[in-house]
């Protein structure tokens, strides 16, 4: 092998198909290489790439770590209120669940990068007003508007966190992107220290119960709470912290599951159509389709950093166009349905806030496949339709908050 390497010094594709045939070998006799000739530019780096080691990263030696546990803690506390005697439980969290959650990832955001006191205020203000407001509406269990309100008000935070993210510059779509990324990222995060969670509680529960102890009531309201409370929290450290951990896996979850959703969309609309059973008299189906809808666009977002990476030919475009241009059909079914019970039924909150959603989504669909068949017939990167779903997200920040507030 040292002779090999030498006869081939100058050759890089050689030298890489001898690394490749034989790693092991191939470094020993590098080395020898290494020590005995004149040093040049093509052993230095062959010797970074041999002997390079990777930064240590640790979980438990950087100030994040504090914080994570301090926000962790308050979290914990303002969750506890719920199981006070003089609260309405279900009342409490039905309103305040986004609040022990949201502010509390948006304030690490706010400390890691030594955010503006302007941005702090902002944050501040707006969760607070929102807090406020959620808890002085009136607790009338069949009210349509208070029951959008509890459905919106979460997405209006995640809007505000969006906020806290992004920070002074929050029309630079790189910066959306991140956060968009972001959230993939601490959905399988979250899953991945949940399943461990109910794995580690099944167990607690099982020795326990060896003992004659039973437990689970007080676990489930003194302890697991904080554990629950402290997920996201958690989640997010540890992403910002070991990016490498989890930055990968979800645009390969995008992928597995892209050509999934295109085979059982296809599927479902042949047996849609097939049937005649349309959404127009289904309310659960059409909320469903809403659901749908979301879905894919997120779908459709994390499959462009797998296919940037991988090019097939235009395979992986395809698919995405696809997918979209299926959805696209769906989401003119519920548009459909939706006029068709306004014009039957008459106007209600619930059905102005389906319509205006999926007139905001079907644009966004319109839009992304536009990007894509403009990639495609230019052969260019995908990118563009990240940033046209990124651009979009101040349409639907300022959407939620209308129905959320008005």
């Amino acid at each position: 092998m040292k002779e090999k390497i030498l006869e081939n010094i100058n050759n890089p594709t050689a030298l890489e198909q001898l690394y490749r045939s034989d790693k092991n070998n191939f470094k020993k006799a590098f080395d020898s290489v290494y020590a005995n000739e004149p040093i040049n530019t093509t052993l230095e780096v062959w010797k970074e790439r041999l002997h390079y080691k990777e930064p240590s990263s640790s979980l438990f030696s950087k100030k994040e770590l504090v914080w994570a546990v301090v926000l962790i803690f308050i979290a914990g506390l303002i969750a506890n209120i719920g199981n006070l005697k003089a609260v309405d439980g279900e009342l409490f969290y039905t309103r305040n669940t986004a609040f022990i959650i949201i502010p509390f990832v948006a304030a690490f955001f706010l400390l890691k990068q030594n955010a503006d006191n302007r941005i702090k205020i902002i944050v501040a203000v707006l969760f607070g007003i929102s807090a406020i407001y959620i808890n002085l509406l009136p607790n009338l269990r069949i009210s349509s508007s208070i029951q959008l309100t509890y459905i919106h008000l979460p997405i209006f935070l995640w809007c505000v966190l969006g906020y806290a993210y992004i920070g002074e510059d929050y029309n630079n779509n790189i910066k959306r992107i991140d956060f968009l990324k972001y959230n993939g990222d601490l959905l399988v995060m979250s899953v991945v220290i949940m399943l461990a969670g109910m794995l580690f509680t099944g167990i607690t529960f099982g020795l326990f119960e060896l003992i004659g102890v039973k437990i689970q009531l007080f676990y489930m309201q003194y302890i697991a709470i904080w554990g629950i409370a402290g997920v996201p929290i958690i989640a997010t450290y540890l992403i910002s912290t070991n990016p490498q951990i989890i930055n990968k896996v979800t645009p390969i979850i995008a992928k597995i599951f892209t050509p999934l959703a295109f085979i059982n969309l296809t599927i479902y609309l042949i047996t849609l159509i097939s049937k005649g059973k349309y959404p127009h008299h289904d309310r659960n189906l059409l909320l469903i389709y809403n659901a749908l809808l979301v879905g894919v666009l997120a779908l459709i977002f994390f499959s462009i950093a797998e296919a940037e990476k991988n090019k097939k030919g235009n395979y992986n475009s395809l698919l995405i166009l696809g997918l979209s241009i299926l959805t696209i059909v769906i989401n003119g079914i519920a548009l459909s349905a939706i006029s068709f019970r306004i014009f039957e039924y008459g106007v209600t909150p619930n059905r102005i806030v389906v319509l205006g959603t999926n007139l905001l989504v079907f644009v966004n669909l319109l839009l992304v496949a536009g990007q894509i068949i403009k990639a495609i017939k230019n052969n260019t990167a995908l990118t563009a339709v990240q940033e046209s779903i990124a651009k979009y997200l101040t349409l639907y920040a300022i959407w939620v908050g209308l129905v959320a507030f008005l």
